[in-house]
């Protein structure tokens, strides 16, 4: 698992099919040596002869530093030689930056390393922690390195220390930093890109000279950007190539870059945005970083994916929550918006049971003075004027008809016209005399202040005491503008964006531990918000906004790309779509949403009989197949970026049963006989597509393939494959 040799002084870290491997040369810099394919433990010393003692200067040569900026580092020093983006920046009291960190120890632990106020991986077989410190000031580093033997998932983060007797501040604080070698082959890097409705498409560039950077700067993990990115290699495909991938498990604003040297080598490193950040550090005081995901394939970018969705479902997602049934739920939202009182909802209710589903979901506008989007945050009580008998009503009438009951929060934001707001203007996120930003009218609540957090977990928590709920659905429908604190003096506003993300995971960290018979969904306006951190307290996240049943196949392809499709909440919803006001069959949006925790988002209530026989058909292939969307491989067949088909498999763990996906786009005449050829199977096995009435073995399904079927516009497919027995 982790080696280290002290003669060479050379770590060896090796998961499930890779390995890792570094070394403190003659510096006492931290020298990196290999990241890719598993290799013993005797090829260590081959390493370091071969690339480390080759990049290192001389003995006793005093343009040494200088030297410093071709060779490959676990950390990027500052100001000493090194002109690449350093990985951390600590301003001392004198004005000076300057750093050259130097190894001084290290331990290896059993398990994980816990972080406290942040997501972190739950368990790990070792944690190697090497200490740094700078040769040049009082700081000293902690990088910690957690390793699975059956897993493909480095975890990463830093702690930054002040050793010294006076305060210091962190300009930048990265939670990893490694490099990619010069493969005299172009590298590519891809990114999952968007914005609202159109989240988490796969774009890729090509790497060249110079610096890459992706980032946030929006408060959060954002619609725009995901904190997430790939270095592919010039053969990289869905099955077979090199990829590196890198997941920050970090919902605020954060940034991943890649510099490439003049010697072509790829630096990549990434964590909290060090755009305006900074971070006041007393003597003995320590900033840590969030952690880090890394991930290397050899098996392509479907390889690649599943190690992080088994790593996330594994390691990341509450364990009580991530392999039990969920909920099969009816939103009201696209059904009634905020017009909606008893006899609305209780028909929708109706209708629900009578079709099967589990759980009613009382969206936005259930609350304080609430009938549109101008009023009402941040007063979690109940509007009984608009609910008679208040929400005991409602939840009585889903259990008369054994329906659960869900709620809708927005525990981060606040209206101006709300009781909290006059009573607390203060708290809103701003700066007094300044007008304020707005955005879907409305602000957001200084959760950089513990007096906030405190009073919105005591107010949600006053209403899921008082009544009967399992669901919460927590959104967030803006942007946080400002970044300014009142509760923070003015050398430390570089703290807001961390000290705000830090708030919103204390308050999820404490209503999920209060409530945990509750389920509880992450949204953020959509899919804004989908990351690493967020999945630590909610088991599945609304996807995207937008439900159409066309887009929703790019949308949940670009999203599976890093992420299992059980995090994925997926709703049939009305036609013409309330995003892009196409139509499309009802069986295709009962199909794409299958591919993820399945619910409806329409009314129910002005369905036709055919219709509502298609959703007992939909929940009773949902139940029959959710265990392969809790637990199953997926293989992504066909890309709805680049061909006229989407189809993805999800494949046992065990090999006997696998559920297939498609749908094609435009009818076009000369679109036909096109073969799908499936993987994931056993080839020794025999199977049956039921809906084929097909027999065939796993290798002929994988090598010679089926026939796409001929369909309509927008038509869907779905194939149930079975282990003959």
């Amino acid at each position: 698992m982790i080696t280290y040799g002290s003669r060479d002084k050379i770590f060896l870290l090796s998961g499930k099919n890779y390995s890792y491997c570094m070394y403190v040369n003659r510096m006492g810099i931290l020298q990196h040596l290999y990241w890719g394919r598993k290799i013993a433990a005797a090829d260590a010393c081959f390493l370091k002869a071969q690339r480390g003692v080759a990049a290192e200067p001389s003995e006793g040569d005093r343009n040494a530093d200088m030297a410093t900026g071709g060779m490959p580092q676990e950390l990027g020093s500052f100001g000493r030689g090194d002109f690449r983006s350093a990985t951390v920046v600590v301003r001392r009291k004198d004005g000076a930056a300057m750093s050259r960190f130097c190894y001084v120890s290290h331990k290896i632990v059993k398990g994980a390393v816990p972080l406290a106020g942040m997501p972190c991986v739950r368990k790990a077989d070792e944690t190697l922690t090497i200490t740094l410190r700078d040769a040049l000031s009082d700081i000293e580093l902690d990088l910690n390195y957690s390793v699975s033997e059956d897993s493909d998932i480095l975890v990463r983060n830093m702690v930054v220390r002040n050793a010294g007797k006076e305060a210091a501040e962190v300009e930048k604080a990265f939670s990893f930093c490694t490099e990619l070698p010069d493969t005299c082959g172009t590298r590519s890097a891809l990114r999952l890109a968007g914005a609202w409705a159109s989240e988490r498409k796969p774009i890729v560039t090509p790497i060249a000279e110079g610096s890459l950077r992706i980032e946030s700067l929006c408060g959060y993990s954002s619609h725009a950007m995901n904190p997430f990115l790939a270095v592919l290699s010039e053969d990289c495909g869905e099955e077979s190539g090199e990829c590196y991938g890198f997941n920050l498990l970090y919902s605020g604003s954060f940034a991943i870059t890649a510099d490439v040297s003049s010697e072509k080598s790829i630096r990549v490193q990434g964590g909290v945005n060090d755009c305006l950040f900074g971070w006041q550090l007393k003597s003995g005081e320590s900033f840590v970083t969030p952690q880090a995901a890394l991930c290397y394939s050899a098996a392509g970018l479907g390889g690649m994916s599943r190690a992080y969705h088994d790593f996330f479902r594994e390691n990341i997602i509450d364990p009580k929550r991530v392999y039990v049934r969920r909920p099969v739920v009816i939103n009201n939202w696209e059904a009634t918006y905020f017009d909606f009182d008893n006899e609305k909802l209780c028909s929708i209710i109706d209708a629900a049971a009578q079709l099967g589903v589990d759980t009613f979901v009382l969206d936005d506008g259930w609350f304080g003075k609430r009938d549109d989007d101008t009023s009402g945050l941040g007063d979690w009580f109940v509007n009984k004027k608009k609910l008679k008998g208040g929400l005991k009503a409602v939840i009585g009438h889903c259990k008369e008809k054994g329906l659960k009951f869900g709620l809708w929060f927005e525990p981060e934001m606040v209206s101006e016209d709300s009781d909290l707001y006059r009573a607390h203007p203060d708290w809103a996120i701003g700066k007094a005399g300044v007008e304020p930003c707005r955005g879907r009218n409305q602000l957001v609540l200084d959760f950089t202040r513990r007096e906030v957090v405190d009073y919105i977990f005591e107010t949600v928590s006053k209403i899921l005491r008082e009544n009967e709920i399992s669901y919460v659905k927590w959104d967030k429908n803006r942007d946080i503008t400002e970044n300014y604190t009142a509760s923070l003096p003015a050398d430390r506003q570089g703290e807001f964006w961390h000290r705000y993300t830090l708030g919103f995971y204390d308050l999820a960290e404490r209503l999920t531990k209060e409530f945990p018979n509750v389920f509880f969904e992450g949204c953020a306006g959509g899919g804004g918000r989908f990351d690493g951190g967020a999945l630590y307290y909610f088991p599945q996240i609304w996807t995207s906004d937008d439900t159409d049943g066309l887009e929703r196949t790019k949308i949940q392809w670009g999203t599976s790309v890093c992420y299992p499709v059980s995090s994925m909440s997926c709703h049939v919803s009305a036609c013409p779509n309330h995003q892009t006001q196409r139509t499309t069959p009802f069986a295709t949006r009962g199909a794409v949403a299958s591919l993820g925790a399945t619910g409806y988002e329409l009314d129910l209530t002005k369905l036709s009989e055919e219709e509502k026989a298609q959703v007992r058909e939909q929940i009773a292939n949902y139940k029959q197949t959710d265990e392969l969307v809790l637990k199953g491989d997926l293989y992504r067949l066909s890309d709805p970026f680049c061909t006229n088909y989407f189809c993805e498999m999800l494949v046992g763990k065990d090999k006997t049963r696998a559920y297939v996906v498609g749908e094609r786009f435009r009818g076009d005449p000369c679109d036909h006989d096109r073969v799908l050829k499936l993987r994931g199977l056993d080839e020794g096995k025999t199977y049956t597509v039921k809906e084929l009435n097909v027999t065939a073995s796993g290798a002929a399904l994988m090598g010679a393939g089926l026939f796409y079927p001929r369909l309509p516009d927008c038509g869907s497919w779905i194939w149930h494959i079975e282990e003959v027995r």
